[in-house]
């Protein structure tokens, strides 16, 4: 079992398109370290605007619609996703800093 947070989703991935994102390095993470463990793992991601609660390692790499992609391409789809600008950012990240470790 895993938490995968916002870096993977149900038949997706978190933006990374703000707060210094960079869809290479989400690619290389997911790869290198969710899509390694066992494919029966069982990964909860963070939320899921679809309702669904869990995946596996196996279904999300043989599923999901970004991630199965080459890095290229993922990088290009995330680079033009054309989202808009998260409403509340601009108090939420202030916020996460306060209650995270800081440098």
């Amino acid at each position: 079992m895993a938490f995968t947070g916002d870096t993977l989703l149900v038949r997706g991935c978190g933006r990374t398109d703000f707060q210094e994102g960079n869809p290479a390095t989400l690619y290389d993470s997911v790869w290198g370290k969710i899509f390694t463990l066992p494919d029966d793992t069982l990964l909860f991601p963070a939320h899921d605007y679809k309702g669904q609660t869990v995946t596996t390692a196996g279904e999300e790499k043989r599923h999901n619609p970004r991630l199965t992609q080459t890095k290229e391409k993922f990088v290009e789809i995330m680079n033009n996703l054309g989202l808009s600008y998260p409403k509340q950012i601009d108090r939420a990240v202030p916020a996460n800093l306060m209650c995270g470790l800081q440098d």
